[in-house]
């Protein structure tokens, strides 16, 4: 990525755009996530150079790659949950899988991690200063081998060691797993409440504040979603992503996505009236409508077993069938 962004909120508008269609993004929604699958599973070397904004779905353009290199201007977030959505494209699997509860941590408050943190973090490998990138990226053009080490060589060439600062999230572990480890979202905001009262911890209020005025469908979803992914694999994610994508996109249980899309990207007034408006509204009966399984040929059409390649494309699942068959 040169320039601003590396990958970021794309999909937004074109999920607001389709709102009045049925299941109109369900074919880039399904080759998003074909797409998903290949890049965690694809055997040869892949090198993402990140400059710039790397959140939501266009961070799982980096994470899984074999290198991942990152700069002093890398930002990376997984907000989704803020705006009524949820942690997709992998990031079930990815976040899950994180030290301790990180992972939860990241999703449901949309915190931002830079550079030398996500190295530290273990979601990229490698960190370069910008002025070295134009650099690394000729020496990586001008190898004659995608061997492993001969990429990985050519790249320690220009990283240096990362050290995160202090006040980093980073190292405030004990508190996030303390916290973040509650059964339910309530549980985790009331913990945290009682956290930011100690000394020291008024980093706690402007994260809490910021889960608060969150989508409670989205927040709900996001913390099932992650705690399933710890026994999931990464098929298996991907398959409830899915799921809970194209049942969110079609208002299952609420509008809160496109709510949450039109308050924060397009008129931009940041104050998105949620419905349901509290926590305590959204049940476990009401989330079951969104993680249920949809028939098997509905399914993401991904192998059990990974696999180099894969043909399960758009045009072989059965929504084309269904689509083609369907009277004009």
């Amino acid at each position: 990525g040169a320039g601003r962004a590396f990958s970021a909120g794309g999909d937004l508008k074109m999920f607001y755009d389709g709102r009045e269609s049925e299941d109109s993004c369900l074919e880039v929604v399904y080759r998003m996530y074909w797409l998903c699958y290949h890049i965690h599973t694809y055997k040869k070397n892949q090198v993402a150079l990140v400059h710039g904004i790397s959140m939501g779905g266009g961070a799982s353009l980096m994470v899984p790659m074999k290198f991942s290199v990152v700069t002093e201007k890398t930002v990376f977030a997984t907000p989704e949950a803020s705006i009524g959505f949820h942690t997709d494209c992998g990031f079930s699997y990815m976040l899950s899988h994180l030290p301790g509860c990180l992972g939860e941590y990241l999703a449901l408050t949309g915190a931002r991690l830079g550079g030398m943190e996500l190295v530290a973090a273990g979601l990229a490998t490698h960190f370069v200063p910008l002025e070295k990138f134009p650099e690394l990226e000729k020496c990586l053009v001008s190898l004659n081998s995608g061997d492993e080490a001969a990429v990985k060589t050519a790249i320690e060439e220009f990283s240096k060691n990362v050290q995160i600062e202090e006040e980093s999230i980073l190292n405030k572990q004990s508190i996030i797993d303390e916290c973040f480890s509650k059964d339910s979202v309530e549980e985790i905001i009331k913990s945290f409440e009682a956290e930011a009262s100690k000394e020291g911890n008024a980093w706690i209020g402007a994260v809490l504040k910021g889960l608060k005025r969150s989508s409670p469908t989205g927040l709900k979803i996001t913390l099932r979603s992650i705690r399933e992914g710890r026994k999931q694999t990464l098929a298996e994610c991907l398959k409830k992503e899915f799921r809970l994508t194209m049942n969110i996109l079609r208002t299952t249980i609420s509008g809160d996505v496109y709510e949450g899309i039109r308050a924060l990207t397009i008129d931009k007034d940041n104050f998105p009236k949620w419905n349901p408006s509290t926590l305590d509204k959204v049940g476990k009966e009401t989330l079951d409508l969104v993680f249920q399984p949809f028939k098997e040929d509905l399914e993401l059409n991904i192998p059990d077993k990974e696999e180099c390649r894969w043909g399960g494309k758009y045009e072989n699942s059965a929504y084309t069938l269904k689509m083609s068959n369907e009277p004009k």
